[in-house]
């Protein structure tokens, strides 16, 4: 079903304090640029990614909404995309600034196989070779290097999930005013190697020896820079609460072999004791009724949603990136 929860401001929840971090807010862009969001996110997810990055994105930025035509899809999703969305086929004609193109989750073992991968190849051909900006979220940054350099994902031995602190190790205007560590969800079963990232050009600017790779960059052959994130600053502070309560309903139902294990970093210790009970008596009984007892959000809250103000910072460097190379053009 489709998440129309509340979205959480930029400002709000944030704790930095805790990480050691102090933050300067960078200029805004001029507004008026034309950002497309080709968003390829699950049905439980669509409508609520769609709010995390127009948030990002902020006001006076005119949003335009595309998705895959073969990511499969539900009645009440489709109904959502046929309102508000064009396909892929669009994105040529809309005179884009810039695009962000979100992933979608993993089915297949190798990443060239899901249904969506050729379409998806194919714009990223299409941005590469018009030298339009586009920041590539998670999945999508898979299938990106994979299509343009062919470096492969490898599998993780278990899902990783939580928020890991990430250090700058490179300097960029991507970062600029930003802190030198700060925190980032993550919630991914695949990763990428670095070595073979910087070997094909890829320049990394930031890391954590916990998660790797979290943000790098390369330019296109036309020109403009291409941004990759395995992380999802976007998120809301419950986002990860909300994938794991799906990972274990998935778990009761025998739709996965391992009960997910808890994101690290990321709840309170009283609210993780509280799902540590319940994760025990998920593993040694095992039955679909056990989803009435799950706690609920509110009996197990997650800590302060300390990301944010980092992750709109970020946000607002990438687009006076773009709006420098679209005065540059014109």
């Amino acid at each position: 079903m489709l998440d129309y929860g509340p979205s959480i401001s930029p400002a709000a929840d944030l704790d930095l304090g805790q990480h050691g971090v102090s933050w300067s807010e960078p200029a805004r862009p001029a507004p008026g640029l034309r950002i497309g969001l080709l968003n390829n996110m699950p049905d439980s997810a669509l409508v609520q990614t769609e709010r995390q990055f127009r948030r990002l994105i902020g006001p006076g930025i005119d949003l335009q909404l595309f998705s895959l035509d073969t990511v499969r899809r539900g009645p009440l999703a489709r109904a959502h995309l046929d309102r508000f969305y064009a396909t892929q086929a669009a994105l040529a004609g809309a005179g884009l600034d810039a695009l962000v193109v979100t992933g979608a989750e993993p089915k297949a073992r190798h990443l060239s196989d899901e249904p969506f991968f050729p379409a998806l190849a194919a714009v990223v051909d299409w941005a590469d070779a018009g030298g339009v900006p586009t920041l590539f979220s998670c999945l999508a940054a898979h299938a990106a290097v994979l299509h343009l350099d062919r470096i492969e994902r490898r599998p993780l031995p278990a899902k990783r999930s939580g928020v890991y602190v990430c250090t700058v190790v490179a300097d960029h205007p991507l970062l600029a005013g930003l802190p030198t560590s700060v925190p980032v969800p993550h919630s991914r079963w695949n990763d990428l190697p670095e070595a073979a990232l910087t070997a094909r050009g890829y320049r990394i600017l930031r890391r954590s020896d916990a998660v790797g790779a979290d943000l790098f960059v390369r330019d296109g052959r036309g020109g403009a820079p291409m941004v990759f994130l395995q992380g999802h600053p976007e998120y809301d502070g419950d986002t990860l609460a909300r994938e794991y309560r799906r990972d274990i309903g998935r778990f009761l139902d025998g739709e996965r072999d391992a009960c997910p294990a808890m994101p690290e970093n990321y709840y309170t210790d009283e609210s993780a004791r509280r799902l540590d009970a319940f994760a025990a008596v998920a593993r040694a009984y095992r039955v679909p009724a056990l989803h009435a007892d799950f706690p609920t959000m509110a009996e197990t809250p997650p800590r302060p949603a300390g990301w944010q103000e980092g992750a709109a910072g970020l946000f607002r460097n990438w687009l006076a990136l773009v709006a420098a190379s679209a005065a540059h053009a014109a």
